[in-house]
């Protein structure tokens, strides 16, 4: 037997590896005893990552391939050069998508070489695209389409179809791994001298965390303290959640992930429109725990939107649907829950199997960590703004509001998740800038902790904003005690309204565009943490045209400069 049988304690990720393993053994023991050897098949593993679930799988896939006696190699996509695709046979890419479609963070200089018409020709490269993704959103797993149809543009062999993955990702990523691995394995030349002697051995498997989505640690909180000022446009809150016997170890940078209950008012009125007995069993619950704990119930699912149509055709939605005309939709949605929906169309009525075929799993929420352990070793802080909007009902975030209001009387799940590609640099001395307005200061809070903690003697620069000084400059105390003490060098402030013309983080960096670029000079780091749609294309804008000028050199060769700065892991992005 090679493979494990069905009902074996193990995870998908450790399935695959473990069938690898025993294979591989088998293989050994054949050759062994003088059956004909199989040549070490070598390939490349390439992912994109931005927040590390593309990355554990790779990792997951090498060693997979490694008990087998196989010998990939593992690579980052922005690792990869136009001259090293053609030198390769076979590439498996695992990648993440992020925002509007966009490729992660440390794939994003792959893409535009790939993309480009510079691209060369690959008709002796083999793929296979493994595409992580979020069905809420249009763009799902974009990213992993994009590549997948680049390499077939130029003349690349799929190994097998592409397949993405939904946010429940073990299992289809398992057995693509499986899949992958039996077609490489097959097609091994045979060598018919000198046979292998033993599987390769694996790298050692980083170690996984306990505490995950599906395993999550059930905590309490133990600190909700309103940050933002009366008169503020935004309610943000500083959380303190307790690690007690946990064992959860975490690092400035990373995120923590929050499993929420929904908002009980919402599932009571869900409940009255949908007409349903509450203890009406839905699959080993009932259909209160579903509403409850089970299922998103305030964005509506594209499965939703679906089925609404197809029952009312005639109505707005229905017509929208069959438009396909994405931002009308959109922009008709806006401000519109499940329930808002069902309210307009009273006619259309949901049973039972409709409302598990249309509601999704209830997703977890990432927090950018904003304390480091060397300051709180028994407590993770999170910066978080409350999300309410609407009326004459209001509409709550689903985990913001329920930390806010709900979460001191109510046991939750947490879990770690690491982000290994947004770290201090281990150089204490290098010179490190900090861009992030709003919440977006949460990692940079942690840094500073970090910071002060290591007694690094690197020069640290903080770009802060908001609307008003007066009521949005969280953490104002921490960070004027920061810079009096020196260890805070800089810090550049922009309250967009107190004045009649806008001031944000970018006008700041290019009121100092040549003390900002000496600081690149000098071996600077440089971090952004914030929205993705706006903030943080901006301030690339703004990186781009400061180093231009000061440079000379026109902005192709501005951007050449922060495409190495990205190589040399000094320009980071922390970015939702």
């Amino acid at each position: 037997m090679t493979h494990l049988t069905v009902d074996a304690p193990f995870s998908p990720g450790q399935r695959a590896w473990l069938d690898g393993f025993l294979t591989g053994l088998v293989a050994a023991q054949r050759d062994e005893g003088g059956a004909s050897a199989t040549a070490t098949l070598t390939f490349d593993v390439l992912y994109g990552s931005q927040t590390g679930c593309s990355e554990l799988l790779a990792e997951d896939l090498v060693n997979a391939a490694q008990a087998r006696g196989m010998a990939p190699t593992l690579r980052v996509l922005n690792d990869v050069e136009l001259d090293d695709l053609t030198q390769l046979e076979r590439v498996l890419v695992i990648t993440s998508t992020y925002g509007d479609g966009e490729l992660p963070d440390n794939a994003g200089l792959f893409w535009d070489d790939f993309g480009s018409e510079a691209a060369p020709r690959l008709e002796d490269v083999r793929f296979a695209v493994l595409a992580l993704g979020d069905t809420a959103y249009d763009d799902f797993c974009q990213a992993g389409k994009l590549i997948d149809l680049r390499f077939e543009q130029l003349g690349a062999t799929r190994l097998l179809p592409r397949v993405d993955c939904d946010t429940d990702y073990d299992a289809p990523a398992a057995a693509w791994i499986e899949q992958v691995l039996d077609l490489l394995a097959a097609e091994a030349p045979s060598v018919g001298a000198a046979p292998v002697a033993a599987a390769v051995a694996p790298t050692p498997a980083r170690e996984r965390p306990r505490w995950n989505r599906k395993s999550p640690f059930p905590t309490r909180l133990v600190a909700n303290r309103l940050l933002s000022g009366p008169d503020s446009a935004k309610e943000i809150r500083h959380f303190e959640i307790a690690l007690a016997d946990s064992g959860i170890d975490y690092q400035a940078g990373d995120a923590l992930a929050v499993v929420p209950l929904n908002d009980a008012a919402l599932v009571e009125l869900l409940l009255e429109r949908l007409g349903h007995d509450p203890d009406t069993v839905v699959g080993e619950s009932t259909l209160r725990a579903q509403l409850e704990r089970g299922w998103e119930i305030a964005t509506p699912s594209k499965d939703l939107l679906a089925l609404l149509a197809e029952r009312a055709p005639g109505s707005e939605l229905g017509e929208l649907v069959v438009r396909a005309e994405r931002d009308a939709l959109e922009s008709w949605l806006w401000g519109k829950d499940t329930l808002d929906l069902l309210h307009l169309l009273p006619e259309v009525n949901l049973d039972i199997e409709d409302l598990t075929r249309v509601f999704r799993p209830l997703q977890h929420r990432a927090y950018s960590i904003s304390s480091s352990p060397l300051h709180s070793p028994d407590r993770i802080h999170l910066t978080v703004a409350a999300v309410r909007h609407g009326g004459p009902r209001v509409h709550h975030g689903v985990c913001s509001t329920f930390l806010s209001d709900r979460a001191e009387d109510a046991e939750f799940g947490i879990f770690p998740q690491p982000n290994a590609a947004f770290r201090l640099p281990a150089d204490d001395s290098a010179p490190v800038i900090m861009i992030g307005p709003g919440t977006g200061v949460a990692p940079f809070r942690a840094f500073l902790q970090e910071r002060a903690a290591r007694g690094a003697s690197g020069k640290n620069w903080l770009f802060f904003g908001d609307q008003h000084r007066a009521s949005d400059f969280i953490y104002a105390d921490e960070i004027e005690s920061y810079r009096a003490s020196g260890l805070l060098t800089r810090l550049d402030l922009a309250f967009s309204r107190d004045q009649v013309q806008k001031i944000y983080v970018q006008t700041r960096m290019r009121e100092q565009a040549a003390e900002f670029y000496a600081w690149l000079e000098d071996g600077g780091h440089v971090y952004v943490c914030g929205d993705a749609s706006r903030m943080a294309r901006d301030v690339d804008r703004a990186l781009i045209e400061l180093i231009a000028g000061q440079r000379g050199r026109g902005d192709d060769d501005a951007a050449e400069y922060v495409a190495a700065l990205k190589r040399d892991k000094r320009y980071l992005r922390d970015v939702y």
